[in-house]
């Protein structure tokens, strides 16, 4: 997989438009895209701040490969949220715990409601 490929998948991984990535990098959105289709070569520098707005450090894009233990994980989307993690062990792990954290706070909303309804009979309640 090319470098511009990795940028492309890493971006949308993390769900930043094309318009967003060369917003922050204040370039065009053509110019942005004429990187992620490889019609352009990119300066270190770039692939640094690329890397910057990605949140990866820049030799992962170097690494990234078939064979290499990053994995772009886009199989495993759950209320239209990406992952990306360094294994299919920490995907899985990512996504018990906003399990058990949408639980929780389907809980707590449960309890809110409860507590409304129970300041609404104490309120109602003949003095």
């Amino acid at each position: 997989m090319s470098v511009n490929e990795k940028i492309r998948l890493i971006r949308e991984a993390k769900g930043l438009t094309q318009e967003e990535a060369a917003e922050k990098l204040k370039m065009s959105v053509n110019g942005y895209g004429d990187i992620e289709r490889g019609v352009t070569d990119i300066k270190v520098s770039k692939l640094e701040s690329i890397a910057e707005i990605l949140e990866i450090k820049l030799s992962e894009l170097f690494e990234l490969n078939e064979k290499s233990n990053f994995n772009v994980n886009f199989c495993k989307q759950k209320q239209n949220k990406f992952y990306i993690n360094s294994s299919a062990a920490e995907l899985e792990k990512q996504l018990l715990v906003n399990e058990l954290k949408d639980k929780e706070l389907t809980m707590q909303q449960r309890e809110i409601e409860n507590l409304k309804e129970i300041i609404t009979l104490l309120k109602n309640q003949p003095q």
